[in-house]
């Protein structure tokens, strides 16, 4: 049939997530257990894994918002573009944390938005708070948290000590909009309860080459991401090398036609996933590159005092007020309404400006930020 040059709505989705909708992957599926059949991955190896990490990021969800937050699930199922984009509510947040190394690959996360308004309203104790790039910073954090705790899990579970992912990268955008894999991709669809009586969503996504990577590596099996930095592959007394070259116990050298297909060819120093549960100083650390553009109101307060409301009203013209703070004493300087340092206060030309003479130590800005270890 000719076309007359207008683009259907499947087109236009395609499009924005950079899919050609021609091809027989991006047209086929329904997104449920019916297209397990056609998965190339272990649809079950997936969900047992995964499943086993929920308590733990559980945990990390509960320490990061300070309310009693879980997870639950997941359910696995094979899916594609089409089927997958029924599930979603027309506005969502997508947050990207592709694996970089070990089972590379796509690896998202999708929030329904008021899933993810609630998080950042947990995380930035703020009421009726705005989808802006504060609240997508704080929610990228979160799923960096819980990024390295999977990672800490699957290294243990396959062995490979090579894996690694990108920061990651949120977006709150139309469901159409979202870059999803072509072809047919594992999804995660977890419960998620945030202490609010609401009933939450959360989508994980690993594209076709991660889900064949991690279930084969979860099962034992050899794919091309098995032979990461690290990953020990000596067995029956030989030694087998990562290019192909086998060192066997005959006395033998058998080279095994190099390289391996899908393996890169580039060397790249070790990167060790993040710790399941980290302590102070890696969760300060944090992705901090995040959230380096994000502009944060700066307060220096000179003191503070308790009033009666008749004395407030009583208040006029050349009341003076006392304050708690003794004369010279350093004033304290807020981000955000939280104390971070001490000064003192000067005068630059004819305005005031004050001078850093005391840093709060981390311990102490974390424990007024409400996180506690």
């Amino acid at each position: 049939m000719m076309s007359d040059g207008a683009l259907s709505q499947d087109e236009i989705d395609a499009l924005l997530a950079g899919v050609d909708s021609s091809s027989p992957s991006s047209s086929s599926g329904g997104g449920t257990h019916a297209a397990v059949a056609s998965a190339a991955f272990d649809v079950n190896a997936l969900e047992t894994f995964f499943s086993s990490t929920t308590g733990a990021l559980s945990a990390n969800l509960s320490t990061l918002t300070g309310s009693q937050a879980a997870l639950h699930g997941p359910q696995v199922e094979a899916s594609t573009r089409d089927g997958f984009l029924g599930q979603l509510p027309d506005k969502v947040t997508v947050i990207q944390a592709n694996y970089t190394s070990g089972f590379p690959g796509e690896h998202i996360f999708i929030l329904p938005e008021e899933s993810a308004k609630a998080i950042a309203s947990l995380m930035t104790k703020e009421d009726n708070i705005e989808l802006d790039d504060m609240a997508m910073s704080v929610i990228g954090e979160v799923v960096s948290q819980m990024v390295g705790t999977q990672i800490t899990y699957l290294t243990d579970k396959t062995g490979n000590k090579s894996i690694a992912a990108s920061s990651p990268s949120a977006a709150n955008i139309p469901k159409a909009a979202a870059a999803l894999p072509a072809g047919e991709f594992a999804v995660m669809n977890y419960s998620l309860d945030l202490g609010d009586a609401v009933g939450n969503q959360m989508w994980e996504i690993l594209g076709p080459s991660p889900a064949v990577d991690i279930s084969n590596g979860l099962n034992g099996s050899s794919s091309h991401a098995d032979a990461g930095p690290g990953k020990n592959t000596a067995a029956m007394g030989g030694m087998s090398m990562g290019g192909g070259m086998q060192m066997g116990g005959m006395g033998g050298m058998n080279m095994g036609g190099g390289q391996r297909p899908g393996m890169s060819a580039n060397v790249q120093s070790v990167q060790f996933p993040n710790l399941m549960q980290p302590k102070l100083g890696a969760h300060e650390a944090g992705n901090i590159g995040l959230i380096m553009d994000v502009s944060m109101e700066m307060t220096v307060e000179l003191g503070r005092t308790r009033k009666l409301i008749k004395e407030i009203l009583g208040m006029g013209e050349g009341t003076i007020i006392e304050l708690d703070k003794l004369a010279g004493e350093p004033v304290d300087i807020l981000v955000n309404h939280k104390l971070i340092a001490k000064g003192e206060v000067v005068v630059i030309d004819e305005n005031f400006g004050v001078r850093v003479t005391e840093i709060v130590s981390p311990m102490e800005r974390i424990n007024d930020m409400g996180y506690n270890y």
